[in-house]
Formats: structure tokens, sequence, C-alpha cells
């Protein structure tokens, strides 16, 4: 099987650690080789003031994109994310050398947390 580099980017804005915490450890079983980065609060992008805790977490899978997505949907469904209460929000920001959620690559969630999840040397990091 293929094992292919993913960057997941987590949010949450309601019991925010324990959700992370949650969350991270539902990845550890998708994904191998993980790296978390620190977790960074953030404010809402929407301006709601509330604020949002953020992570990171890097890692290689076997799964397709399709299955990759899928499960880190299904896990927001079993964390009973609302729209007022984002229990966990997880989007897949790398797959391989494909970026995802193109606008989210200059916000400060994304930004302040990459140099944490530097990849082995050979393999490079597409940052530009």
């Amino acid at each position: 099987m293929t094992s292919h580099r993913v960057l997941i980017a987590l949010g949450s804005n309601h019991y925010q650690l324990p959700f992370i915490h949650w969350a991270s450890q539902r990845l550890s079983v998708i994904l191998y080789e993980t790296r978390q980065s620190p977790l960074l609060w953030t404010k809402d992008i929407k301006g709601s003031g509330r604020l949002y805790m953020n992570r990171l977490i890097s890692g290689y899978t076997q799964l397709s994109i399709h299955e990759l997505e899928q499960r880190l949907k299904q896990i927001e469904t079993e964390a009973h994310r609302s729209s007022i209460h984002i229990t966990i929000d997880m989007d897949l920001m790398l797959y391989d050398s494909e970026r995802h959620h193109l606008q989210d690559w200059t916000r400060p969630y994304i930004t302040n947390l990459l140099p944490y999840m530097v990849f082995d040397e050979k393999l490079g990091y597409p940052l530009g």
C-alpha cells in the first residue's frame, strides 16, 4: 500500500482542550508517525468574538484522500459538532503535495503553527 503524507488542522470553540485532545487521539488510529504542534488560541475569523483552540497534526496514512476526508467528517459528527458549538473542526490541509483549503494557509492558526511541522528534509515541504 502507498503511504500519503498529510497535514490536518484542528480547531474547537467549545470545551476546547478536551475536544482537541480527543480528536488528536482519534487521528492517531488512522495516521502513523504523527507530529503535533503546540496549542494556539485564536479569535474566530468571522468576528463572533469566540476563541478557538487550534493544533496541526502531520503524519502518514494509507487511506485515499476520499476515505480520509470521510473519516474526518465522521469524527466531527461523533463530537456532535453544531453551527454554534464547534466541538471539533478538522480540515485536511495537505495530502502528499496537494494543498487544500487554500484560503486558510495565510491565517494565524496555520502560519504560527506550521514551523513546528517540518517534515523530513529529503521529503521537502511545499511552503511556496
